[in-house]
């Protein structure tokens, strides 16, 4: 076979690989229902063993942004001979990711909730209505209060089609916005992994192959979280997993990116040192903004405990895994 073929070749397989990664939580984490007591009426979010798996998750973000994304932004930020300024365009990147992921959730979240409150709205509109049929009153002052209510009912209720076309995101609650937003993060942070496999795999296979498994372990625990990130959102299991499998494409995607560039800022890693950044503020907007005050609402010292024990546990194996790649 053509040598020239190889790092096409080496490239896809390696991004559909460290894409693959997105499946391993579905073999290590519990069915989402027997993560709390059966005979409990608490919702899953809110049950200890479930606080606990976010919690190894926020550790995880937080691991992946610090001693991943940021290294190796300002790694290849000293590889191009400009760090004074580079130094400063980082942290840019980074404030411009947390503001754009937090207008993104702030505006989602407020879209989803007004379509929440007309449909709500609509429904009891609806059931006022019906209740007032059953009431065979010839009373003409009834009659002038009903058309008062027919007439306020028209003048704020938009038709189920009309807000259909209006708000993509109409029922989506706030949680369910943070895991769509989750996957966007997840989806660049593939795209710049697809980026590194094939630019690796264009030095050489050896390169390559070590860049390749490099990746596939820094993910594990990354995904880990991605995944609890995604149960918390609604997500159930194989939903999670098949989302997962959905981002890992744009791995692919980043790959085909590289080797079509060589050459050119996309594959020497100019343009990635700022997209990591960018995603590293998206991770820590997902974990420190969306989640951490949710663990911040436990009241039981224990539970409180155990939770930042996770928390560094989901940073120890972020951290061991870098010390034992790096």
């Amino acid at each position: 076979m053509d040598s020239e073929w190889h790092p096409w070749i080496g490239s896809v397989a390696g991004a559909m690989l460290v894409g693959l990664s997105g499946i391993v939580p579905l073999l290590v984490f519990p069915d989402p229902s027997k993560l709390k007591n059966p005979s409990s009426s608490t919702p899953l979010e809110q049950s200890p063993n479930f606080r606990l798996l976010l919690s190894f998750a926020v550790g995880g973000l937080l691991g992946d942004v610090f001693l991943h994304l940021l290294p190796e932004a300002w790694h290849l930020i000293r590889l191009g001979n400009d760090s004074n300024r580079g130094q400063v365009q980082l942290g840019m990147w980074l404030i411009a990711g947390l503001f754009a992921f937090a207008l993104l959730e702030r505006l989602l979240s407020s879209t989803a909730e007004a379509a929440e409150d007309n449909e709500s709205s609509r429904e009891l509109a609806q059931q006022e209505d019906e209740d007032s049929d059953t009431q065979n009153n010839n009373d003409p002052c009834d009659k002038k209060r009903q058309e008062k209510k027919d007439f306020t009912k028209r003048k704020n209720s938009a038709p189920p089609s009309q807000l259909s076309l209006l708000n993509p995101f109409h029922g989506m609650s706030s949680k369910q916005v943070t895991g769509y937003l989750n996957l966007l993060a997840n989806g660049i942070d593939n795209f710049t992994h697809g980026l590194a496999v094939a630019g690796s795999f264009l030095v050489s296979t050896r390169v390559g192959l070590l860049t390749t498994a490099a990746i596939l372990l820094h993910e594990i625990p990354h995904e880990v979280a991605d995944f609890a990130i995604l149960l918390r959102a609604g997500f159930g299991r194989w939903d999670a997993a098949k989302a997962q499998l959905g981002t890992a494409t744009i791995g692919i995607a980043g790959a085909m990116t590289a080797l079509i560039s060589n050459g050119s800022d996309l594959a020497d890693g100019r343009i990635t040192s700022w997209i990591l950044p960018f995603t590293a503020g998206g991770f820590l907007h997902i974990a420190l903004v969306t989640v951490v005050p949710e663990l911040l609402e436990e009241s039981h010292p224990k539970q409180s405990f155990l939770q930042l024990v996770f928390v560094l546990a989901g940073i120890a194996a972020t951290a061991g895994v870098s010390l034992i790649v790096d």
